[in-house]
């Protein structure tokens, strides 16, 4: 194409002062000017060479200072993913060596195969070129051979782009390169943290930004930016009328990643805008991928251009005038924040990079309409360009951080481990977990209670008071006793990450609304929670329903961890509980899932309080055994000997419904026979439509119930349900813990 890359033009910049700087001592000097730093900057990929072409252009603009070798391997040397080693050539680069490393399968066989063939190719060439430093980029399996080759040769590795988390196979493979480097130039603070944390010496990480953001800030304003656009998807487009779309394989889920291409794909067609569709890269799971692209008919789909490569300096304009990129790359958690373009991250090969507010993740893509919408949302925004990845000075930081590395120094790297001190209370596991925590809030019909909860879910202080019943009123009190948690957090030590509600009723989580309450909370209807909480404590916050956050205090704390299906009920003044299928809290289309306690199960059953009848909750709940034990007691059936004086009680409810059918009163053991049954009965249901490999019954009632339950499931559930445990729950406080994992799983990011 003929457009060079990047070009690093003149000397150094003597104005920009890089973050890490060594004293030069005169033998240093000496040595430097007996001869020049010879450099061998190794690619891989069509990736990897848009960020080491900056590096290489300023290096060959500094011919008195050093001595540029290039070597060439991966998937640029396969006509499949467009000979991508060409490019290299066209910006009139000398490519050393060519080794041909990758053998063809892409599957997981195939990588490790291509990794020992890299590692027998490479010896030869590094002993023929022997460079002072290889530079090596990223988290590719090819780069993890060359720095164990270079480590292995007593080559000193400089690491480009290390610290960061993605959340994938290649977090292992970039740590890895990490550990084997001398040297690393890293894109952002969080990244710099990361490798310090990893006992990396901080005298040699350079905090230098991302070298594609060089060429992304100076050049994304091009004024031939239409002509590049309508070359590669038709003269008919406009700008923020297309989408970009690419998608890679996750080698640790192939079956998943495939499944979610498809989706993306289905989603796009209906979404029926031209779209440019890049081939994935060469990982395992890609042959699938493509296979399922040519299934659709994607290359001859009049709305879409398929293609296996375009040049950098082009795809960064296709990129920035987007209406929106979808994919997993980190082109679009990275370089795409530069543009402000939306991004639609999918699945879970970038949950943990660092984003813009342009990235909308949506990391359970299990279903087309999902990806559609998202794309309904995203398409056509603007959003402020973001330059967390760089500054657009990373190359001069780069070069004199070449410049100053002294190969006088022992070339043994060492690690900067932290002191160990016996018994100190600073290095003990337990006191660092409960350094971070949670402020909880669970709204009950009856009291309003806040609790600063730790990492390891201990309740440090609890705070209750009666609730009110005006919002007005509400509120208030809401701020004011979360004001004093947030206080007394401080001298206690913990560091509050965020917020979490659990409240009565339906709630919108994503929005963090209140849309319709239990009949026991008044004036809590269409409320916004978040907001006002939010803007008082400025912490994020999160609010869902107190079954739903049962069902997370199990999943975090209780029998549930480690369980990827399971149900929990509450057993209370009503009945509730959450779903937890796949490891994940299951909300359904209006926020209404899981509101077990209105199963119904008899037609002509006694009245709920939802209106309908035979509902689980008109018979099994702790208002629905009070109602029976008042009846009882008015046509004085309920009082046995051995009983309290029931004329001397304030009020006559559940618990001596049950201490009577304890002491052998029948009739009252008649209704909690017909309780358990109808319990056992609505969880014979939801094994059934949802057969969870558990069933978590928590709340007061729960140990009453237990037995019945799991008989009823012993005698009437489908053969293949009848041995699904019924445990009850360990936990005191499942509505503040549950409200507290809310915020201890969650990261700050958006998501979908």
């Amino acid at each position: 194409n003929g457009i060079s890359t990047w070009a690093y033009r003149g000397p150094l910049s003597t104005t920009i002062t890089p973050v890490f700087q060594l004293e030069k001592t005169d033998k240093m000097e000496k040595s430097k000017a007996m001869r020049k730093l010879r450099v061998c900057v190794a690619t891989c990929n069509r990736a990897d060479y848009s960020k080491l072409a900056p590096i290489m252009f300023g290096i060959k603009a500094n011919p008195d200072e050093f001595e540029l070798e290039v070597v060439v391997l991966g998937s640029h040397l396969i006509d499949d993913y467009g000979n991508t080693f060409r490019m290299i050539e066209q910006d009139d680069f000398d490519i050393g060596s060519k080794l041909h490393t990758i053998v063809r399968g892409e599957d997981e066989a195939a990588m490790v195969e291509s990794v020992g063939l890299a590692l027998v190719k490479l010896p030869d060439v590094l002993h023929r070129l022997r460079p002072d430093v290889l530079v090596v980029h990223g988290d590719r399996f090819d780069a993890l051979a060359l720095a164990t080759a270079a480590a292995l040769m007593n080559i000193r590795i400089l690491h480009l782009e290390g610290g960061e988390v993605s959340g994938t196979i290649d977090d292992s493979i970039r740590h890895a390169i990490s550990k084997l480097a001398h040297y690393h130039a890293c894109c952002t603070r969080t990244a710099e943290q990361h490798l310090i944390a990893m006992c990396e010496d901080h005298t040699r990480i350079l905090l230098a930004g991302c070298p594609s953001y060089d060429k992304l800030l100076a050049a994304h304003h091009r004024d031939d930016y239409m002509d590049i656009i309508r070359n590669w998807l038709g003269d008919n487009v406009k700008e923020h009328d297309y989408i970009v779309a690419l998608q890679h394989p996750v080698t640790t889920d192939i079956k998943n990643s495939v499944k979610i291409y498809e989706l993306m794909l289905d989603a796009l067609i209906s979404f029926n805008k031209r779209t440019l569709v890049l081939f994935p890269n060469i990982d395992a799971g890609s042959k699938e991928m493509v296979r399922v692209m040519r299934k659709k008919g994607v290359e001859q789909h009049p709305n879409f251009r398929a293609v296996k490569h375009v040049p950098f300096e082009q795809f960064i304009q296709l990129v920035c005038h987007a209406g929106a990129m979808i994919g997993n790359s980190s082109c679009g958690v990275r370089e795409a924040g530069a543009f402000g373009t939306p991004v639609i991250n999918l699945g879970s090969r970038q949950t943990g990079r660092e984003t813009g507010e342009n990235v909308l993740h949506v990391r359970d893509a299990d279903t087309q309409n999902k990806i559609y919408h998202a794309l309904e949302l995203q398409f056509g925004k603007r959003y402020p360009c973001s330059k967390i990845y760089g500054d657009g000075n990373a190359v001069p930081r780069i070069m004199k951080f070449l410049q100053a590395i002294d190969l006088d120094e022992p070339l043994q790297k060492t690690f900067c481990f932290p002191p160990i001190r016996e018994w100190d209370i600073s290095q003990d596991i337990d006191h660092i977990l409960e350094t971070q925590g949670a402020l909880a809030i669970d709204l009950g019909g009856t009291n309003l209670r806040v609790a600063i909860v730790s990492m390891r879910g201990k309740i440090v202080k609890k705070y209750s008071q009666g609730n009110p019943k005006t919002y007005e009123a509400r509120i208030e009190l809401i701020l004011k006793m979360c004001a004093e948690a947030v206080f007394d957090a401080v001298h206690l030590n913990c560091r509050i990450l965020g917020v979490g509600v659990s409240t009565g009723g339906r709630v919108n989580p994503q929005e963090g609304v209140i849309l319709h309450s239990t009949k026991l909370i008044q004036e809590w209807s269409s409320i916004d929670i978040r907001t006002p909480i939010s803007d008082a404590l400025h912490l994020p916050v999160w609010v869902d329903n107190d079954g739903n956050c049962a069902a997370l205090a199990e999943k975090k704390f209780g029998h549930g961890k480690g369980v990827e299906n399971f149900v929990t009920i509450i057993t209370g003044t009503g009945i509730g509980g959450g779903i937890i299928q796949h490891n994940e809290l299951i909300h359904g289309s209006t926020f209404c899932a899981a509101e077990l306690g209105h199963i119904m199960v008899s037609l002509d059953g006694p009245e709920c309080m939802c209106g309908s009848r035979g509902c689980i909750e008109a018979y099994a709940s702790g208002m629905a055994l009070q109602k029976e034990a008042k009846r009882l007691h008015d046509e004085e059936l309920l009082e046995v000997e051995g009983m309290v004086d029931l004329k001397k009680a304030e009020s006559v409810g559940a618990i001596h419904l049950i201490n009577a059918a304890r002491l052998g009163n029948s009739k009252a053991g008649a209704v909690l026979r017909t309780a358990g049954m109808a319990l056992g009965v609505g969880i014979v249901n939801i094994l059934h439509v949802v057969n969870p490999s558990l069933v978590i019954l928590s709340g007061v009632l729960a140990a009453h119930y237990q037995a019945p339950v799991q008989q009823v499931i012993g005698q009437r559930a489908l053969t293949s349900a009848q041995r699904i445990q019924v445990l009850t729950s360990d936990l005191e406080e499942p509505a503040l813990l549950g409200a507290a994992s809310m915020v201890l799983d969650y990261t700050t990011r958006r998501i979908y």
